[in-house]
């Protein structure tokens, strides 16, 4: 099983129809917002102390429900709907045909985005503002890289996916 399956089953996100929730455009946008939340929650211990992590606890279980709390999109017509459904077929590759040449382009995308992960829990510890904003920004383009890449894999196989339309 690859690992974006299981960490998608974290997220709720196992049937065709908990797919189709989190393609909901308000699903995706909030979700975005989520960095910069936890990023304030964790560096909200300077100013209340070991409060913060209620903070944190917080963003942590709104990233966890959010995937699945947005009424189902009836149509994969907008860009972050695009690029959840390319989630969705890179995460059941066993299952759909993705080209060989997303690959090597999604692992560097992927370590991209776990370096700047680095930078940005670096600068949070060491409440240096600019580490944590290279930080921050250096996830964000990557992740962006990484969601143009699944919305050309949603192009590419985007007549795959019947049984997401069934559910729809």
């Amino acid at each position: 099983m690859a690992v974006e399956k299981k960490i998608a089953r974290g997220f709720g996100l196992e049937r065709p129809e908990d797919w189709m929730k989190h393609a909901n455009p308000w699903s995706v946008i909030t979700r975005f917002i989520t960095l910069p939340l936890l990023v304030l929650a964790v560096w909200s211990r300077v100013w209340v102390g070991w409060y913060s992590l209620v903070f944190v606890v917080l963003v942590v279980v709104w990233s966890l429900i959010n995937p699945t709390l947005f009424p189902k999109q009836t149509e994969i017509s907008s860009w972050w709907s695009k690029c959840v459904i390319g989630e969705y077929l890179w995460a059941n590759r066993d299952r759909y045909p993705v080209a060989e040449h997303h690959y090597g382009v999604i692992r560097i995308q992927t370590l991209l985005q776990a370096a700047g992960g680095v930078v940005l829990v670096a600068g949070m510890f060491l409440l240096d503002v600019w580490i944590t904003i290279a930080g921050a920004v250096w996830i964000y383009l990557s992740k962006l890289w990484f969601l143009d890449r699944m919305v050309w894999i949603y192009e590419e196989l985007k007549d795959c996916v019947t049984e997401l339309e069934r559910d729809r």
